[in-house]
């Protein structure tokens, strides 16, 4: 039977006396009301059975894994990828794990598929106490690892889309070490999503051994086929970085929240968030050096942070009128934030 305008004005009414007799009050009751609505819409779709489970299961996968992240959203977490078949005697293997430890003595946590490889080896450095696995159930090689296998931090997903949006959502950047079509798809995905501003700017960063020319060869690559045919804009490729070194691998992440917080769009402005207040040459050097990434105006301070909803005050934030294109000029502009002279 389908559902009319008044039958829908009912169930919407129905859901606030629920929401209401049932719930304590919340500032997201409209949302839960939305949510429900529209799970009750569906029987209006004539949508066939898997359909109505594949989102029964991406919803209940989502909340979950929200579940299991919550506790640890103070902590920042590097999503690291590579290939599940890398074996422990590899150099890749060992310089990963060397990275897992490195990274967490820096205050990070790890966050991998949870299977063996690149991502156990991640996983073995920093430890169970400060490891995310984000297991695909496959007929082969995704089995969690032993570092992961039990622990509640392990988080099991049988649709590739809902793992991905979580290795985005629950993490502060991306690490890509030597893999096969699954660290293309992960790497590729971060550098889309941060380059059309669908994600906020983050560190991408590429590592493998000393020697190796597994992804100088690519960035020659895609120097050549797509930066240089036009294909990309002129600053793109700077959205990712390529080290052979532990060391600098992890300085990148460091240094990336070094002075930059958080960033978001506040209406028709983009909001930056900085730990240290800039002074009124920084300002000026930093509105003058990106310049062409506003549409209109400059670069200023916000002056009334209840504006924003993160009203920490010893946060500076700036804003400006982006164009809504140069994403990777403005990662160029969070790195000149972090790289004043007076944060040295």
């Amino acid at each position: 039977m389908k559902i009319t305008e008044k039958d829908m004005l009912r169930f919407k009414k129905d859901i606030t006396s629920l929401l209401g007799n049932d719930f304590p009050p919340s500032s997201d009751d409209e949302i839960f009301r939305d949510m429900l609505f529209n799970i009750a819409k569906l029987r209006d779709e004539n949508l066939n059975t898997l359909e109505i489970r594949l989102l029964n299961t991406a919803f209940k996968e989502l909340r979950h894994a929200m579940k299991i992240f919550k506790p640890y959203r103070s902590i920042p977490k590097v999503a690291v990828f590579g290939s599940a078949r890398t074996k422990p005697t590899h150099p890749n293997y060992k310089m990963a794990e060397a990275f897992g430890q490195m990274v967490v003595k820096k205050g990070w946590m790890v966050t991998t598929g949870g299977a063996s490889g690149i991502m156990e080896a991640a996983m073995v450095g920093a430890g169970a106490e400060h490891s995310f696995g984000l297991n695909i159930m496959l007929p082969f090689e995704q089995e969690p690892n032993w570092v992961i296998k039990g622990n509640l931090k392990l988080v099991n997903f049988k649709y590739f889309f809902t793992r991905k949006l979580m290795f985005l959502k629950e993490s502060e950047a991306t690490v890509l070490f030597p893999g096969g079509f699954g660290t293309f798809d992960e790497g590729f995905e971060s550098m889309t999503l941060v380059q059309t501003g669908k994600a906020k700017p983050r560190p991408i960063v590429m590592v493998d051994a000393p020697g190796s020319d597994y992804w100088k060869s690519l960035l020659r690559l895609l120097k050549k086929n797509l930066l240089d045919e036009g294909l990309i804009s002129p600053h793109d490729l700077m959205l990712v970085r390529h080290y052979q070194d532990n060391a600098s691998a992890v300085n990148d992440l460091v240094v990336f929240y070094k002075n930059y917080d958080s960033s978001r769009f506040l209406k028709d402005k983009y909001l930056i968030r900085l730990k240290r207040p800039l002074s009124d040459i920084e300002l000026r050097e930093i509105a003058a050096g990106f310049k062409d990434i506003c549409a209109k105006g400059g670069i200023e301070r916000l002056k009334d942070i209840a504006e924003d909803d993160n009203q920490d005050p010893s946060l500076e934030r700036l804003v400006f009128y982006f164009n809504r294109t140069s994403y990777s000029r403005l990662h160029g502009m969070i790195d000149a934030l972090n790289a004043l002279p007076s944060l040295a």
